[in-house]
């Protein structure tokens, strides 16, 4: 069984926990972690979930993202679930997320990694993820348009793709 710990509308653990898909009252939320995973062509690494899953199914994602677990913090999820997705380790230690976004009954820090990487040596879950790649902002918005890609708002997906090119000139 999965837990997660309960927030409330200030971001502060309650002291409860709640089970994984588990549905919420009205002033509790969850917090979720997204990792954006850009390259140096200012390109994202999106992930193409598997067709058996039972939440939008074959659809192109970003990078990777889940929920953070009970008594875990933020980062730390971040951590695990990159590893658990890609197989790839990543070091948040010095690193907050560059912005989060409020959902109902939930949270999404989102963080910004900045790597290349050669994909043919990721160790993608078999249960989880079915492909990835990379692809650019545009490309990314025609997947939307198309209904093949995750129906996130477009403005934080400009975000991500604008915080990626401030990265890459400091």
């Amino acid at each position: 069984m999965e837990l997660f710990d309960i927030y409330d509308d200030e971001r502060n653990r309650t002291g409860r926990t709640a089970e994984r898909n588990q549905k919420l009252k009205g002033g509790e939320h969850q917090l979720i972690v997204h990792v954006n995973i850009m390259n140096t062509q200012n390109q994202l690494l999106i992930q193409q979930r598997q067709p058996h899953k039972p939440d939008w199914p074959g659809y192109w994602d970003i990078s990777v993202g889940g929920g953070v677990q009970a008594g875990e913090t933020s980062r730390e999820a971040a951590e695990r679930e990159v590893f658990e997705e890609l197989g790839l380790e990543i070091d948040l230690a010095q690193t907050v997320p560059y912005f989060w976004i409020h959902f109902p009954n939930g949270f999404a820090d989102e963080y910004i990694v900045h790597q290349d990487l050669n994909l043919g040596k990721l160790n993608l879950q078999p249960t989880e993820v079915q492909g990835v790649k990379w692809a650019s902002y545009d490309e990314v918005m025609c997947m939307m348009k198309e209904g093949t890609f995750f129906p996130y708002q477009r403005s934080m997906l400009e975000l991500i793709f604008s915080f990626s090119e401030i990265g890459d000139k400091t």
